[in-house]
Protein backbone atom coordinates (compact mmCIF):
# COMPACT_ATOMS: atom_id res chain seq x y z
CA UNK A 1 0.00 0.00 0.00
CA UNK A 2 1.36 3.32 -0.90
CA UNK A 3 1.98 6.01 1.73
CA UNK A 4 0.20 8.98 2.70
CA UNK A 5 2.03 11.69 4.64
CA UNK A 6 0.88 15.31 5.39
CA UNK A 7 3.05 17.88 5.43
CA UNK A 8 3.34 19.09 8.64
CA UNK A 9 2.23 22.97 9.81
CA UNK A 10 3.46 25.33 12.13
CA UNK A 11 1.19 27.30 14.57
CA UNK A 12 2.73 30.76 15.06
CA UNK A 13 1.44 33.27 17.80
CA UNK A 14 0.50 36.37 16.56
CA UNK A 15 3.92 37.71 17.83
CA UNK A 16 5.60 34.98 15.18
CA UNK A 17 6.28 32.92 18.31
CA UNK A 18 6.31 28.78 18.33
CA UNK A 19 2.40 27.78 19.15
CA UNK A 20 3.56 24.53 21.02
CA UNK A 21 0.13 22.91 22.12
CA UNK A 22 -1.44 23.97 18.35
CA UNK A 23 1.59 22.12 16.94
CA UNK A 24 0.86 19.15 19.19
CA UNK A 25 -3.00 19.39 18.29
CA UNK A 26 -2.14 19.38 14.55
CA UNK A 27 0.30 16.20 15.17
CA UNK A 28 -2.67 14.17 17.19
CA UNK A 29 -5.15 15.06 14.40
CA UNK A 30 -3.27 13.58 11.84
CA UNK A 31 -2.37 10.84 13.90
CA UNK A 32 -5.37 10.25 15.67
CA UNK A 33 -8.00 11.35 12.84
CA UNK A 34 -6.46 11.32 9.67
CA UNK A 35 -4.12 8.44 10.40
CA UNK A 36 -1.73 9.01 8.04
CA UNK A 37 1.69 7.30 7.56
CA UNK A 38 3.69 9.93 8.46
CA UNK A 39 4.44 13.34 8.90
CA UNK A 40 6.78 15.57 6.63
CA UNK A 41 8.49 17.80 8.98
CA UNK A 42 10.12 21.61 8.07
CA UNK A 43 9.08 21.73 4.94
CA UNK A 44 7.45 24.70 2.90
CA UNK A 45 4.24 24.28 4.44
CA UNK A 46 5.70 23.93 7.65
CA UNK A 47 6.83 27.85 6.92
CA UNK A 48 10.79 26.81 7.51
CA UNK A 49 11.84 29.51 5.33
CA UNK A 50 10.42 32.05 7.87
CA UNK A 51 11.78 30.42 11.03
CA UNK A 52 15.07 31.04 12.81
CA UNK A 53 17.59 28.16 13.75
CA UNK A 54 16.33 28.15 17.07
CA UNK A 55 12.82 28.04 15.97
CA UNK A 56 13.21 24.98 13.37
CA UNK A 57 14.76 22.65 16.13
CA UNK A 58 11.97 23.76 18.57
CA UNK A 59 9.46 22.28 16.18
CA UNK A 60 11.52 18.83 15.37
CA UNK A 61 11.43 18.42 18.72
CA UNK A 62 8.06 18.56 19.51
CA UNK A 63 7.02 16.39 16.35
CA UNK A 64 8.91 13.83 17.05
CA UNK A 65 8.26 14.32 20.90
CA UNK A 66 4.37 14.40 20.28
CA UNK A 67 4.50 11.38 17.20
CA UNK A 68 6.77 8.99 19.30
CA UNK A 69 7.01 6.00 17.30
CA UNK A 70 3.40 6.17 15.93
CA UNK A 71 4.42 7.20 12.30
CA UNK A 72 7.18 7.81 9.76
CA UNK A 73 8.79 10.86 10.52
CA UNK A 74 10.67 12.87 7.75
CA UNK A 75 12.72 15.97 8.75
CA UNK A 76 13.55 18.88 5.93
CA UNK A 77 16.86 20.45 7.29
CA UNK A 78 17.67 22.03 3.90
CA UNK A 79 18.99 25.49 3.75
CA UNK A 80 20.67 28.02 2.24
CA UNK A 81 23.62 28.15 5.17
CA UNK A 82 25.23 24.81 4.92
CA UNK A 83 26.35 24.71 8.08
CA UNK A 84 22.98 25.00 9.55
CA UNK A 85 21.87 22.02 7.33
CA UNK A 86 24.89 19.91 8.43
CA UNK A 87 24.12 20.87 12.34
CA UNK A 88 20.04 20.76 11.73
CA UNK A 89 20.63 16.55 9.62
CA UNK A 90 22.89 16.03 13.01
CA UNK A 91 20.23 17.24 15.56
CA UNK A 92 17.60 15.27 13.55
CA UNK A 93 19.11 11.99 13.34
CA UNK A 94 19.88 12.16 17.33
CA UNK A 95 16.43 13.11 18.17
CA UNK A 96 15.51 9.40 16.14
CA UNK A 97 13.99 10.41 12.68
CA UNK A 98 14.46 7.81 10.85
CA UNK A 99 14.56 9.69 7.52
CA UNK A 100 15.78 13.28 6.40
CA UNK A 101 15.39 15.84 3.62
CA UNK A 102 16.71 19.01 2.00
CA UNK A 103 15.31 21.14 -0.35
CA UNK A 104 18.08 22.10 -3.25
CA UNK A 105 20.15 25.08 -2.53
CA UNK A 106 18.42 28.49 -4.15
CA UNK A 107 18.35 31.48 -5.64
CA UNK A 108 22.02 31.59 -6.42
CA UNK A 109 21.91 29.45 -9.31
CA UNK A 110 24.03 26.83 -8.11
CA UNK A 111 26.17 24.71 -10.37
CA UNK A 112 24.81 20.64 -10.71
CA UNK A 113 28.54 20.13 -8.85
CA UNK A 114 27.95 22.72 -5.78
CA UNK A 115 24.42 21.10 -4.85
CA UNK A 116 26.29 17.96 -5.59
CA UNK A 117 28.37 19.02 -2.66
CA UNK A 118 25.77 20.67 -0.54
CA UNK A 119 23.91 17.10 -0.71
CA UNK A 120 27.13 14.83 -0.08
CA UNK A 121 28.18 17.38 2.96
CA UNK A 122 24.94 17.12 4.69
CA UNK A 123 24.96 13.61 4.76
CA UNK A 124 28.76 13.33 5.57
CA UNK A 125 28.79 12.10 9.50
CA UNK A 126 25.78 11.24 9.92
CA UNK A 127 24.04 7.91 9.82
CA UNK A 128 20.52 8.32 8.31
CA UNK A 129 18.68 8.23 5.02
CA UNK A 130 18.09 11.49 2.94
CA UNK A 131 15.27 12.31 0.48
CA UNK A 132 16.20 15.19 -2.01
CA UNK A 133 13.23 17.41 -1.87
CA UNK A 134 12.93 18.69 -5.37
CA UNK A 135 10.46 21.61 -6.19
CA UNK A 136 11.66 23.45 -9.30
CA UNK A 137 8.30 26.11 -9.12
CA UNK A 138 10.10 27.74 -6.09
CA UNK A 139 13.62 26.71 -6.05
CA UNK A 140 14.39 27.35 -9.89
CA UNK A 141 15.88 24.02 -9.67
CA UNK A 142 15.28 21.63 -12.32
CA UNK A 143 17.82 18.34 -11.48
CA UNK A 144 17.93 15.74 -14.67
CA UNK A 145 17.26 12.56 -14.56
CA UNK A 146 21.30 11.92 -15.31
CA UNK A 147 21.72 14.50 -12.35
CA UNK A 148 19.55 12.38 -9.89
CA UNK A 149 21.50 9.40 -11.09
CA UNK A 150 24.35 11.14 -9.63
CA UNK A 151 23.09 12.10 -6.46
CA UNK A 152 21.88 8.40 -5.87
CA UNK A 153 25.35 7.57 -6.09
CA UNK A 154 25.32 8.56 -2.54
CA UNK A 155 24.07 5.22 -0.81
CA UNK A 156 22.32 7.72 1.67
CA UNK A 157 20.49 9.47 -0.77
CA UNK A 158 17.15 7.33 -0.98
CA UNK A 159 14.76 8.64 -3.33
CA UNK A 160 13.41 11.74 -4.07
CA UNK A 161 10.52 14.56 -2.54
CA UNK A 162 9.21 14.90 -6.15
CA UNK A 163 7.06 17.96 -6.62
CA UNK A 164 7.49 18.72 -10.24
CA UNK A 165 5.00 19.33 -12.45
CA UNK A 166 6.95 17.57 -15.06
CA UNK A 167 5.44 13.84 -15.51
CA UNK A 168 7.68 13.01 -18.73
CA UNK A 169 10.97 13.28 -16.10
CA UNK A 170 8.67 11.50 -13.33
CA UNK A 171 8.15 8.48 -15.51
CA UNK A 172 11.98 8.43 -16.93
CA UNK A 173 13.32 8.72 -12.95
CA UNK A 174 10.81 5.85 -11.82
CA UNK A 175 11.59 3.55 -14.78
CA UNK A 176 15.36 4.37 -14.42
CA UNK A 177 15.31 4.06 -10.46
CA UNK A 178 12.95 1.35 -9.44
CA UNK A 179 14.29 1.13 -6.30
CA UNK A 180 14.22 4.29 -5.09
CA UNK A 181 11.48 5.61 -2.84
CA UNK A 182 9.66 8.55 -4.59
CA UNK A 183 6.84 10.54 -2.60
CA UNK A 184 4.90 12.90 -5.16
CA UNK A 185 4.45 16.40 -3.65
CA UNK A 186 1.46 17.56 -5.93
CA UNK A 187 -1.44 17.00 -3.86
CA UNK A 188 -3.63 18.25 -7.34
CA UNK A 189 -1.82 15.41 -8.92
CA UNK A 190 -1.94 12.81 -7.35
CA UNK A 191 -3.84 10.46 -9.64
CA UNK A 192 -1.55 10.82 -12.33
CA UNK A 193 1.27 10.43 -9.69
CA UNK A 194 -0.20 7.20 -8.75
CA UNK A 195 -0.23 5.92 -12.84
CA UNK A 196 3.65 6.50 -13.08
CA UNK A 197 4.14 4.00 -10.52
CA UNK A 198 4.93 6.73 -7.52
CA UNK A 199 5.62 5.02 -3.70
CA UNK A 200 3.10 7.25 -1.71
CA UNK A 201 2.10 11.50 -1.36
CA UNK A 202 3.79 14.00 0.95
CA UNK A 203 1.48 17.30 0.64
CA UNK A 204 0.05 20.48 3.14
CA UNK A 205 -3.72 19.26 1.82
CA UNK A 206 -3.66 15.88 3.49
CA UNK A 207 -4.29 17.38 7.00
CA UNK A 208 -7.81 18.71 6.09
CA UNK A 209 -7.84 15.92 3.20
CA UNK A 210 -6.15 12.43 4.37
CA UNK A 211 -9.11 10.74 4.55
CA UNK A 212 -10.54 11.54 0.50
CA UNK A 213 -7.21 11.20 -0.75
CA UNK A 214 -6.63 7.56 1.36
CA UNK A 215 -9.50 6.16 -0.74
CA UNK A 216 -7.95 7.39 -4.05
CA UNK A 217 -5.29 5.87 -3.20
CA UNK A 218 -7.04 2.60 -2.27
CA UNK A 219 -9.36 2.82 -5.49
CA UNK A 220 -7.18 3.55 -7.49
CA UNK A 221 -4.56 0.50 -6.35
CA UNK A 222 -8.13 -1.90 -6.61
CA UNK A 223 -8.77 -0.45 -10.63
CA UNK A 224 -11.53 1.70 -9.66
CA UNK A 225 -10.56 5.01 -11.78
CA UNK A 226 -13.73 6.43 -12.43
CA UNK A 227 -14.01 6.46 -8.21
CA UNK A 228 -10.29 7.60 -7.86
CA UNK A 229 -10.84 10.34 -11.08
CA UNK A 230 -14.10 11.62 -8.81
CA UNK A 231 -11.92 11.49 -5.69
CA UNK A 232 -9.00 13.69 -7.66
CA UNK A 233 -11.87 16.24 -8.81
CA UNK A 234 -12.93 16.28 -5.10
CA UNK A 235 -9.68 17.17 -3.78
CA UNK A 236 -8.89 19.37 -6.83
CA UNK A 237 -12.24 21.83 -6.34
CA UNK A 238 -10.92 22.01 -2.36
CA UNK A 239 -7.69 23.37 -3.39
CA UNK A 240 -8.75 25.69 -5.89
CA UNK A 241 -10.99 26.84 -3.22
CA UNK A 242 -8.03 27.05 -0.57
CA UNK A 243 -6.00 28.47 -3.25
CA UNK A 244 -8.51 31.87 -3.74
CA UNK A 245 -8.58 32.21 -0.40
CA UNK A 246 -4.85 32.28 0.21
CA UNK A 247 -3.89 28.80 1.18
CA UNK A 248 -1.25 28.85 3.83
CA UNK A 249 -3.47 31.40 6.45
CA UNK A 250 -6.41 29.20 5.11
CA UNK A 251 -5.24 25.64 5.73
CA UNK A 252 -4.65 27.12 9.20
CA UNK A 253 -8.22 28.62 9.45
CA UNK A 254 -10.10 25.62 7.59
CA UNK A 255 -8.18 23.68 10.97
CA UNK A 256 -9.41 25.86 13.46
CA UNK A 257 -13.06 25.57 12.00
CA UNK A 258 -12.67 21.88 12.32
CA UNK A 259 -11.47 22.18 16.32
CA UNK A 260 -7.64 22.00 15.41
CA UNK A 261 -6.01 25.12 16.59
CA UNK A 262 -3.89 25.65 13.97
CA UNK A 263 -2.30 29.42 15.38
CA UNK A 264 -1.69 31.79 12.29
CA UNK A 265 0.78 31.79 9.57
CA UNK A 266 4.35 34.10 10.08
CA UNK A 267 5.27 37.32 8.98
CA UNK A 268 5.45 38.24 5.62
CA UNK A 269 3.11 35.87 5.33
CA UNK A 270 -0.55 36.78 5.83
CA UNK A 271 -2.73 37.40 8.86
CA UNK A 272 -5.96 36.51 8.39
CA UNK A 273 -8.70 38.74 7.31
CA UNK A 274 -12.86 38.53 7.65
CA UNK A 275 -12.82 38.00 4.32
CA UNK A 276 -10.34 35.07 4.68
CA UNK A 277 -12.08 33.75 7.51
CA UNK A 278 -15.61 33.98 6.06
CA UNK A 279 -13.94 32.29 3.21
CA UNK A 280 -12.22 29.58 5.35
CA UNK A 281 -15.62 28.54 6.52
CA UNK A 282 -17.10 28.51 3.57
CA UNK A 283 -14.36 25.46 2.40
CA UNK A 284 -15.36 23.99 5.53
CA UNK A 285 -19.06 23.75 5.12
CA UNK A 286 -18.87 23.33 1.43
CA UNK A 287 -16.18 20.64 1.12
CA UNK A 288 -14.88 18.76 4.54
CA UNK A 289 -18.23 18.92 6.86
Amino acid sequence: MKKLYSALMTAFNDDGSIDEAGIREMVRYNIDVNKVDGLYVGGSTGENFNMNHDQKKRVFEIAIDEAKDQVDLIAQVGSLDLNESKELAKFVTDLGYPKISAVTPFYYNYTFEEIKHYYNEILKGVDNKLLIYSIPALTGVSLSMEQFGELFENPKIIGIKYTNADFYLLERVRNTFPDKLILSGFDEMLLPALALGVDGAIGSTYNLNAKRAKAEMIAFDEGNIEKARQLQKESNDLITALIKNDIYPSLKLVFNEMGVHAGVTKEPMAKPTPEMRAGAEKIYNDYLK
